[in-house]
């Protein structure tokens, strides 16, 4: 596998080995011991899977108190996954980065814990797959609204589909504004 290390610290972008020929394909998507060796040293409790139509958009989410580091990756279609980082002592406190993932490529994207974490999706349809380190927790659910005006994320989809609850997540600013939101 390619291993490529980011700006962000602790954010790993991944490329799988794809074993192919004429019968289909094989990669592994997790293997403990792997992944441990290039710095992924956690215990994943909890797996989920969404499946998406062109133009969803779902996000920005991360989790507080029960804080979820994840390992995401697309298995069907493509998506423009995106990042914030809520780690108050990190260099890159409140910057976001975007990522492309696909189906046919198989990239994972390592997104440790202090992140909001996002997605649009760009093909007809997507199935994105999250290995979390905590479970789902409803009353520890946060998000910072998707078109953030000091972020400016530049979404490449027009009119995205968004849940109502989505649309309600606070701005960058009031998240600043109330420090015990980050990390």
């Amino acid at each position: 596998m390619k291993v490529h290390t980011t700006e962000f610290p602790g954010l790993i972008f991944i490329e799988p080995r794809i074993f192919g020929d004429s019968r289909g394909w094989f990669y592994e998507s997790w293997n403990k011991e792997r992944y441990a060796e290039i710095g992924i040293t956690d215990d994943f409790v909890q797996d989920n899977v969404s499946f998406s139509s062109y133009g969803v958009l779902r996000g920005l989410h991360y989790q507080k108190p029960y804080t979820q580091g994840k390992l995401v990756s697309v298995l069907q279609g493509k998506v423009w996954d995106v990042v914030v980082d809520l780690r108050k002592s990190s260099p890159t406190f409140g910057k976001w980065r975007g990522f492309t993932l696909t189906g046919e490529k198989k990239e994972q994207l390592y997104v440790p814990k202090g992140f909001a974490h996002g997605f649009c999706v760009l093909s007809e349809t997507a199935l994105f797959q999250y290995k979390c380190t905590d479970k789902y927790s409803p009353e520890s659910e946060q998000g910072i609204i998707w078109d953030d005006k000091s972020l400016r994320i530049p979404w490449p989809v027009d009119n995205p589909i968004i849940s109502e609850k989505d649309l309600r997540h606070p701005s960058m600013v009031v998240l600043i504004n109330n420090e015990s939101l980050f990390f």
